[in-house]
């Protein structure tokens, strides 16, 4: 995931701002880490570079 991203990202259930945590990045993009929505307090992975931002539901806990 390029950091330019983070322009244009945000919640896929309120819409609000999301706050980037990176765990492993190279010159070009973020390959791991999350992005944390603090008002709905939801974490969406990034794996292998690629945000996960499905909304999660109550029966994945």
């Amino acid at each position: 995931m390029r950091r330019e991203l983070m322009d244009i990202l945000c919640c896929p259930v309120c819409k609000g701002a999301l706050t980037l945590t990176v765990t492993e990045e190279n010159a070009e993009e973020i390959l791991e880490g999350s992005l944390w929505c603090g008002a709905c307090r939801v974490a969406y992975p990034i794996s292998e570079g690629i945000p996960d931002l499905l909304p999660r539901t109550a029966c994945e806990d």
